[in-house]
C-alpha cells in the first residue's frame, strides 16, 4: 500500500490542479512500488512530472500577481531541486527516501499553500487553461509576497483577501 494515497482531503475544486495533483500521487506511488531496476526511471518520470507541475503553478502565481519570490514558488524550486539532486545522483536508497519525505509533504503543500493558490484563482476568476483573468477588479493591487495563505503575516493575508 502506497504511503499517499489520492483522496478528497486532497481535492481543491479546481479540475486542472486535482489532475495534476493525483497524477503526482500516482507516479509517487510507482516509484515507490518499483523494483530496483526500475526505480531510476520511475524516479525521474516523477521529477519530470513534477518539473511541469510546479512549472504550470509558479504560472498561474505570476498571472494572478504572486511575486516570484513568494514561499509557494520557492518551496516549489527546493523540493523540486532536491528530486533532480537525487535523480543525477541515482542513489536508490536516498530516493526511496526522497520518496518517503514526499508522501508526508505533499499533502502539507497541496492543504495549505496549494489550496490558497486554487482560492486566489477563483476569487479573481482565472482560467488555468487560457490565463485568462476574468475578474482583473479582484486582483491585489500588489503582488503577493508570502504564500497567500492564512499563516502569512497579517498585511499579506489582508492583501489575498482585498
Amino acid at each position: 500500500m502506497p504511503a499517499l494515497e489520492w483522496s478528497d482531503a486532497l481535492s481543491l475544486d479546481l479540475p486542472m490542479m486535482d489532475t495534476t495533483h493525483q497524477e503526482f500521487v500516482e507516479l509517487l506511488a510507482v516509484v515507490e512500488a518499483a523494483s530496483d531496476a526500475d526505480l531510476l526511471p520511475a524516479w525521474q518520470q516523477l521529477v519530470d512530472h513534477t518539473d511541469d507541475h510546479f512549472g504550470r503553478e509558479d504560472r498561474w502565481m505570476a498571472d494572478t500577481r504572486f511575486a516570484s519570490s513568494n514561499c509557494h514558488s520557492t518551496q516549489h524550486h527546493v523540493v523540486l531541486q532536491i528530486m533532480q539532486d537525487g535523480a543525477a545522483k541515482a542513489d536508490r536508497a536516498m530516493v526511496r527516501q526522497m520518496a518517503r519525505e514526499l508522501a508526508v509533504w505533499f499533502p502539507q503543500h497541496a492543504q495549505a499553500m496549494d489550496a490558497a493558490l486554487a482560492l486566489h484563482m477563483r476569487r479573481v476568476g482565472y482560467d488555468p487553461l487560457t490565463g485568462i483573468v476574468h475578474a482583473p477588479e479582484s486582483l491585489p493591487r500588489e503582488e503577493i509576497q508570502g504564500c497567500g495563505g492564512v499563516t502569512c503575516s497579517d498585511s499579506e493575508a489582508a492583501e489575498v483577501a482585498a
